[in-house]
């Protein structure tokens, strides 16, 4: 179990203090390449699994605690007659304008990362052996230079994504796209992976190349 000591009694300590105590890893990859897939086959390897893509919902849910802000910078059309954030219309709104995406993650960044610290904190005293956090635009971010010990790229096709987004999602081929756009490039995400998965469909091939990872990250020497 990892002792971590916080900078006060009611301020947590940031992901830095994890820094040496055990091995860090960010698994990241473009829409719908699987990331999700490859998480939940860590999990049950035993990794502590903080997912920044799952806490942005949860903090833009009905009740989630970035609701209030949002509904006071962008109004109460913004949300979902449930209290949600109305992604789709948000969605549109930060596409047509690159000011109002700043706007939202002024937001949602630090609430995200307030979040994904606390849940590296409880993974890492419940004893896991290593951190895995799911960044989607984890190549995108210089937040996370510097800290990880190992980043693993889920890759697929760009068809392959397209397809699966359109089917889960229910959007169209163009929004897709938008998306894709607004992402680093295949390339570039392989080319600052250290370990690339490879998730064409086959989920007996890709289990396969997650605990060849599991070994690798065990092994990762401690500081």
């Amino acid at each position: 179990m990892v002792t971590i000591a916080s900078k006060s009694n009611t301020e947590p300590a940031d992901l830095i203090a994890l820094k040496g105590h055990l091995p860090l890893i960010g698994l990241t990859g473009g829409i719908g390449s699987g990331k999700t897939t490859v998480s939940d086959l860590l999990k049950g390897l035993g990794a502590g699994i903080i997912d920044t893509d799952l806490i942005a919902h949860q903090i833009t849910a009905p009740g989630g605690i970035a609701i209030p802000l949002i509904e006071k910078e962008f109004g109460q059309d913004y949300l979902e007659p449930s209290g949600a954030l109305n992604r789709a219309k948000m969605r549109a709104l930060v596409f047509a304008q690159p000011e109002a995406r700043k706007r939202l993650e002024q937001i949602t960044h630090p609430l995200i990362r307030q979040e994904t610290i606390k849940e590296a904190l409880k993974s890492a005293k419940s004893g896991a052996p290593y951190l895995v956090f799911v960044v989607p635009l984890l190549i995108e971010s210089t937040s996370w230079q510097g800290l990880l010990d190992h980043i693993a790229v889920v890759d697929c096709p760009e068809e392959t994504q397209i397809d699966r987004v359109m089917q889960r999602n229910k959007l169209s081929r163009a929004e897709v796209l938008q998306i894709l756009g607004a992402q680093a490039k295949r390339q570039d995400r392989i080319a600052q992976a250290d370990t690339v998965l490879h998730n064409h469909g086959d989920l007996e091939a890709l289990s396969a190349e997650v605990h060849d990872l599991h070994q690798k990250i065990v092994g990762i020497t401690k500081v």
